[in-house]
């Protein structure tokens, strides 16, 4: 059965603790819309601002699998597995939280912001060895076509993750296009334009919206501005 849901970037949950500003596509924290818990295994999908010099103290998780994709700035990260790292715009971070791990994140800079989007994945099996992966991608790789980012499969391009799941960025010029075949029929896809505006399907999206799509073999979208990039997330519907 087909389903389309629109989710318009400025129906999104708000959050301003001052030295951090996040807007939720999902329900999370004090953000609560029953119709908005989740799309199939994809939990949360927050927007983050956060101020010079400021960020996330220690903090656990469990059973989750948590990406991060900066925009901008530097992203201090530390954890109770050792690592520690910095991951800037062009890098992609993953922590599987299996069993449970701590961690934290700082704006690495006091001069300006960082702004990144963190975003929770339902795993596929539970309590899993916790585990920690960062890669550096080729922005060049995804001019004018989707590149591949997240996925199952170790050794595959990008980072893994513990789920069925792929994760594609793409930055286009206007009037340029892509194809998207879903890799399994019984999974969703969800867009996210992170700038500009594209037509999908003859749906507009324009910056920050969401848009899911369920029961779709495939489609196309088109940059409808000069310059626009956009977050593809095919997920499990069932779990």
């Amino acid at each position: 059965m087909k389903t389309n849901i629109l989710h318009k970037a400025g129906s999104r949950g708000l959050a301003n603790h001052g030295w951090l500003v996040s807007r939720h596509t999902f329900s999370f924290g004090s953000y609560y819309n029953p119709d908005r818990v989740n799309f199939g295994a994809l939990r949360v999908l927050n927007d983050d601002f956060v101020k010079a010099g400021a960020g996330f103290g220690t903090h656990p998780h469990d059973n989750m699998e948590i990406i991060s994709i900066p925009l901008e700035g530097d992203l201090e990260h530390k954890d109770s597995m050792g690592n520690v790292s910095v991951i800037r715009k062009g890098d992609i971070q993953v922590m599987s939280a299996g069993t449970g791990i701590t961690h934290s994140e700082y704006n690495k800079n006091d001069d300006r912001p960082v702004k990144f989007l963190q975003i929770w994945v339902f795993p596929r099996q539970k309590n899993v060895e916790p585990r920690y992966g960062q890669l550096s991608l080729n922005a060049g790789d995804r001019v004018n076509k989707l590149q591949q980012i997240v996925s199952p499969n170790p050794g595959d391009e990008g980072v893994w993750i513990n789920q069925d799941a792929w994760f594609y960025m793409g930055s286009f010029a206007k009037g340029n296009s892509a194809n998207y075949q879903v890799r399994n029929p019984e999974n969703g896809v969800y867009l996210f334009v992170i700038t500009g505006s594209f037509l999908v399907e003859g749906q507009k999206l324009e910056e920050r919206d969401g848009y899911g799509m369920v029961g779709l073999p495939g489609f196309d979208l088109v940059s409808e501005a000069e310059h626009s990039e956009i977050l593809l997330m095919e997920v499990p519907m069932k779990f």
